[in-house]
């Protein structure tokens, strides 16, 4: 059913709209407020304010879309604010750059601190029990404990230990020293060395 009734002429009996106030077609003043309808009566001017309102209510509608419509968004909107190392936003961004409130940059992890090198030895000398030795003698069979004493004291330098003949006479590292075997009878050369210092002794089976 159309919102405005359709007014019936009384001269010319055509229909016509009940917004307007005289026949078009005829041009005859429409009297009162209804006239001659074609289907039913009805109060034509409450049903024109309605119109008009729902057109209201459209034209509110678009201008509302129309202003409210996004924009282009701001550049800095797409930059995520700067993060702590737990990922957790510690700042803003503005004009491109970090703001420095709140922001805690990661620490750098600090470098490994370089091993110190030992102590240059001065000199080293071989014990015996009997004290320090270059030259001794012992049997075939029998065995001594030797010991390398460097110098300065506390020193932590390395001590190698170097047989000249294996057939003569065989050692085994101990703590705090080398324990070391007679084999056969003769004499070899025993080298102990500590960084650029060696001490030789001469160890003679028989």
């Amino acid at each position: 059913m159309a919102l405005i009734n359709e007014i019936k002429c009384g001269r010319c009996d055509r229909k016509y709209s009940g917004v307007r106030s005289r026949c078009p077609y005829c041009g005859v003043r429409r009297i009162g407020s209804t006239g001659k309808t074609g289907e039913g009566s009805g109060n034509s001017t409450t049903k024109m304010l309605i119109s008009i309102m729902i057109m209201a209510v459209f034209t509110l509608g678009a201008a509302f879309l129309l202003f409210t419509a996004p924009g282009e968004a701001d550049a800095n909107d797409s930059i995520d604010p700067p993060k702590n190392g737990n990922g957790i936003s510690t700042g803003s961004i503005e004009d491109g750059n970090e703001s420095v409130d709140g922001y805690f940059p990661p620490e750098p992890e600090p470098e490994p601190e370089p091993e110190p090198e030992p102590d240059p030895v001065e000199s080293i000398r071989v014990r015996s029990p009997y004290g320090f030795t270059n030259d001794f003698t012992i049997s075939k069979g029998e065995s001594i404990r030797l010991t390398a004493v460097i110098e300065p004291e506390g020193s932590d330098a390395e001590i190698t230990w170097e047989n000249s003949d294996e057939t003569i006479f065989e050692f085994a590292h101990v703590d705090g020293g080398i324990e070391l075997l007679g084999i056969s009878d003769g004499h070899a050369t025993l080298t102990a060395t500590a960084g650029d210092k060696e001490a030789k002794v001469t160890v003679r089976i028989g």
